[in-house]
């Protein structure tokens, strides 16, 4: 719809998790390190958290692409409501048992621990990867502990990979799944990007899908994209691809900030308060964490990555909804413009009035 106006080959923010539009800061690839170990050498449990929209299920793709058959088999279970008879009757047809196995869990076990251990002698590996496990009920966590006892007297023969919301960290802790969590032998976490993380990832999808960042959002909408979407990346594509259709449908090129304003009000995306004392204390943090891989030493502290909040400032009384948001919005893009990362994307500039 719009890709030919902003000069794309394709839409750079689908929802979709697509490994090639993967993304991945410091936390994302030591994740993804984690997982694709502990599948390569057969770990038993792993288990990766994240809020919803941090990009678990994209970080799962792109391991799954890594495994590839014939001496490979993953299979990934991204619907884990099921019931006991489902979930083997499930794995029956994932893993090419015979039909058999879906109705009996000895022959199941048979055939299952007999394929495993043969793709094994041929130097393969077996994996299952649960998605969305938070929303396994505890018969069927503990059938997964079961499952991942596969194994011989040296190495275990079978991953399996946990990947949820935090409630799964949670619910391991409960003493009914304490031997589960025993053997948990890789756990990893992902969160949301800071600023300079969510300028890269629109940047770089935006290149990914042949375009230029500069010509596509301004400075000053890329700072509101964060403050919105609080860094979810799932929020942030939400947010780009429908400033994207808002800009093309106004003939605005690149979107600047008051579309991305506009777009978020229609979803009711609030975002952070930025005179907001916690708010101040997150912004502050991504600040010191971005300043602290500045390679530039040279830069005075005021006009460098830890200006994003002037740590002098005091924190003001929150002003009312209608005075708050053109504000908060104004000074966020303000304490951002000193971002060496943020002179990819352009200056702000007003509506085509044309």
């Amino acid at each position: 719809m719009y890709e030919q106006y902003y000069g794309l080959r394709e839409r750079p923010f689908d929802l979709t998790p697509n490994p090639r539009f993967l993304f991945l800061t410091t936390r994302h690839r030591e994740a993804l390190s984690t997982l694709q170990y502990g599948i390569s050498v057969r770990k038993g449990t792993i288990v990766l958290l994240g809020q919803a929209g941090t990009g678990k299920t994209t970080l799962i793709q792109a391991v799954l692409e890594s495994i590839r058959p014939p001496l490979n088999l993953a299979v990934y279970l991204s619907n884990p409501t099921l019931t006991r008879n489902e979930f083997y009757e499930l794995l029956t047809a994932e893993f090419g048992l015979s039909g058999e196995a879906a109705s009996s869990k000895a022959r199941f076990l048979l055939e299952l621990e007999r394929g495993i251990t043969e793709r094994h002698r041929l130097r393969g590996v077996t994996a299952l990867v649960i998605d969305e496990a938070q929303s396994l009920p505890d018969e069927l966590l503990e059938e997964v502990r079961l499952l991942a006892n596969i194994e011989t007297a040296t190495e275990k023969l079978f991953a399996v990979v946990l990947s949820g919301q935090p409630e799964l960290g949670d619910r391991l802790e409960q003493p009914r799944l304490q031997q589960l969590k025993q053997r948990v032998a890789l756990r990893c976490e992902i969160g949301p990007l800071d600023i300079r993380e969510t300028a890269a990832y629109i940047a770089g999808r935006i290149r990914i899908a042949g375009g230029n960042a500069t010509q596509v959002f301004t400075r000053d909408a890329v700072a509101m994209i964060f403050e919105r979407s609080r860094g979810i990346p799932r929020t942030i594509s939400v947010i780009c691809d429908n400033a994207l259709v808002s800009g093309f449908a106004t003939d605005v090129k690149p979107v600047n900030k008051e579309i991305v304003i506009e777009v978020c009000r229609d979803l009711e995306l609030r975002g952070y308060r930025t005179d907001d004392a916690a708010t101040a204390l997150t912004l502050r943090a991504a600040a010191d964490r971005a300043a602290s891989r500045t390679s530039d030493r040279r830069r005075p502290a005021e006009s460098g990555p830890g200006a994003l909040l002037d740590r002098r400032a005091p924190v003001a009384s929150p002003p009312s909804d209608s005075q708050g948001e053109e504000a908060a919005a104004t000074r966020l893009s303000d304490t951002t413009s000193s971002f060496s990362l943020f002179r990819n994307f352009s200056k702000r500039r007003g509506f085509n009035r044309s």
